[in-house]
């Protein structure tokens, strides 16, 4: 059944979606994201934007939840944190534990205890740097390489679908304001993160 369908069937059932302050149904704002989606821009009010995202993000995150994780990855438990990690390693290619710290904004000696978890796990390998001995540099292991990018190419595609279509000033927009959202987020949740 298309999203049309569901949305259709759903309106039936319960009735029209009026969301408190907005004159109008759930489909027609639907349609309103979707001339937006169009090319068609138009000005939203700060309301009609919260009350487009509070209806995307769950879609979204709903969305992300069923990639379904590989077979060959099943058994290493992985969190949204080894993700992370995975796709600097992945997209950036091997660093070292301060290097991954940067990127990720959290302390070294974090990021050390997940690459040490993934390390025994087989997923990550630790080499001396060749230029400073002291100093070892991540990089996801051969085996594991082709099933993480299949895994995480999916994501990846998404965004450069969408993304291509932006400027340089848009995209940094987007990235800027998811940031200032997570942040927003943590704050409210006492700065726990994930």
């Amino acid at each position: 059944m298309s999203m049309d369908g569901h949305r259709e069937r759903r309106e039936k059932e319960e009735g029209p979606q009026v969301i408190k302050g907005h004159q109008g149904t759930e489909g027609q704002q639907r349609q309103q994201e979707q001339q937006a989606q169009q090319g068609q821009q138009r000005e939203l009010a700060e309301d009609d934007a919260v009350r487009a995202l509070l209806l995307l993000m769950p879609r979204i995150v709903g969305r992300v939840k069923r990639i379904p994780v590989p077979e060959e990855l099943q058994a290493l438990a992985l969190a949204p944190r080894h993700l992370s990690l995975l796709s600097f390693l992945l997209f950036d290619g091997p660093m070292t534990v301060n290097e991954l710290a940067t990127r990720l904004d959290i302390a070294p000696t974090t990021v050390s205890l997940l690459v040490g978890e993934l390390s025994r796990k087989g997923v990550l390998e630790r080499q001396e740097d060749e230029n400073d001995r002291r100093r070892r540099i991540v990089s996801i292991t051969e085996a594991h390489r082709p099933t993480i990018s299949r895994w995480l190419a999916r994501g990846a595609g998404a965004w450069r679908q969408v993304l291509t279509e932006l400027s340089p000033a848009e995209r940094a927009l987007v990235v800027t304001t998811l940031r200032a959202y997570e942040d927003a987020m943590a704050e409210e949740d006492g700065g726990e993160e994930d």
